[in-house]
């Protein structure tokens, strides 16, 4: 079927991911695209590791809250109705502070679906 009407809230979230993430591509059957929404509490990671991708271009939309990114250069703050895009081989961890007042709600985009997550070390990227 070409076209798909997905609930994020009908989808599971896997149980070892570091947030909680509803994969819409799963849902979709897409091969592309990875699209997700998460649900990031006080103290919470997006991504299971500070890493990169060689190809994928990623983008985060802020639907609620706020979302911090860290980067090798600074850290980033990213509001409610803000994006924030890493670029192939940018390193980042998206995360939401200890010291925030609630969960951040984030739509995580990116493309080609199927390039892995490389970990960051602070020499690689």
């Amino acid at each position: 079927m070409p076209y798909h009407h997905v609930d994020p809230d009908d989808l599971d979230s896997p149980a070892d991911y570091p947030c909680d993430r509803r994969s819409i591509s799963d849902a979709a059957g897409l091969n592309l695209l990875h699209l997700a929404r998460y649900a990031i509490e006080p103290g919470e990671q997006l991504p299971r590791t500070y890493h990169y991708h060689e190809q994928r271009e990623e983008a985060f939309y802020v639907l609620a809250g706020t979302l911090h990114v860290e980067t090798p250069e600074r850290e980033f703050v990213v509001e409610a109705d803000e994006v924030f895009v890493a670029e192939p081989g940018s390193p980042h961890r998206a995360f939401n502070p200890v010291e925030a007042d609630g969960e951040a709600v984030v739509l995580g985009t990116g493309s080609p679906r199927t390039d892995p997550a490389l970990e960051y070390d602070g020499e690689d990227g």
